[in-house]
């Protein structure tokens, strides 16, 4: 199994950071330090901890600026990085950019969006609950309160997730999807299938929208409740002073 980060966004609303940089190499140190920790490093950190070797990180928008740091990075944390290039980075959204990742699907991974802050714990969480013959299992934060903005996700404890979506009823809703996802390698080619499927049918999708085709094709997803822990999913500059509290304790 290696990890996999989706580090190809622009991340606009997190300028003049991202005038230069990718969402995902936004100092999310102390403010006022510009070359303190990014997401990508607390996410290569993470990968390390739990003992995996390889990462692939799929990069776009100023992806120059993780060629210039991947020498440093490999050498921080120990592990060997490949960059799959997305060429539609600045055009569609991220069920393309998942999809240029197929071919590192298939060793298995451990798949970390690029602006997710978060514990090491959520990725044993995810390891914990292999098995039984479970081929994806979502992170979900069965605690937080929702809102419009998360991505939403309604379980049946006999059949998985059945629905994954931002647009619906938070009451509605078993938790939130917070950007972490263990994908074994048999599960690879249905899910490249069905994320091609929606990023031909609208390059505008997120890569849930896949999870979602796949569920509906009668695929089974799992779950993995991450319990209390403190996370943030980094969109805007509130977002960010936030992750900066965060980052900090981990």
């Amino acid at each position: 199994m290696i990890g996999l980060v989706l580090a190809a966004g622009a991340g606009r609303r997190l300028r003049p950071y991202t005038d230069s940089l990718p969402k995902a190499l936004v100092p999310v140190g102390p403010a006022g330090i510009e070359d303190s920790i990014t997401v990508l490093d607390l996410t290569l950190g993470n990968f390390a901890e739990i003992g995996l070797t390889e990462v692939a990180i799929i990069v776009g928008y100023r992806k120059e600026a993780v060629y210039e740091r991947k020498a440093a990075l490999e050498q921080k944390y120990g592990l060997k990085l490949t960059l799959i290039d997305n060429d539609k980075a600045e055009e569609w959204n991220n069920a393309y950019s998942l999809w240029c990742g197929r071919d590192a699907l298939k060793d298995g991974v451990i798949l970390a969006n690029g602006d997710t802050v978060h514990p090491v714990s959520v990725e044993k969480t995810l390891l914990a609950a292999r098995g039984e013959g479970k081929r994806i299992i979502l992170a979900l934060d069965t605690v937080k309160s929702l809102a419009d903005e998360e991505m939403k996700v309604v379980v049946d404890p006999g059949k998985g997730m059945t629905k994954i979506t931002k647009l619906m009823d938070p009451a509605e809703a078993t938790g939130e999807y917070i950007g972490v996802t263990l994908i074994e390698g048999d599960a690879a080619p249905e899910l490249a299938d069905a994320l091609k499927t929606v990023w031909e049918t609208d390059p505008q999708q997120f890569y849930e929208h896949g999870y979602q085709e796949l569920v509906d094709r009668g695929f089974r997803i799992d779950v993995a409740p991450i319990g209390d822990v403190k996370w943030v999913e980094i969109d805007n500059h509130d977002d960010l002073a936030r992750g900066r509290e965060i980052a900090c304790q981990y």
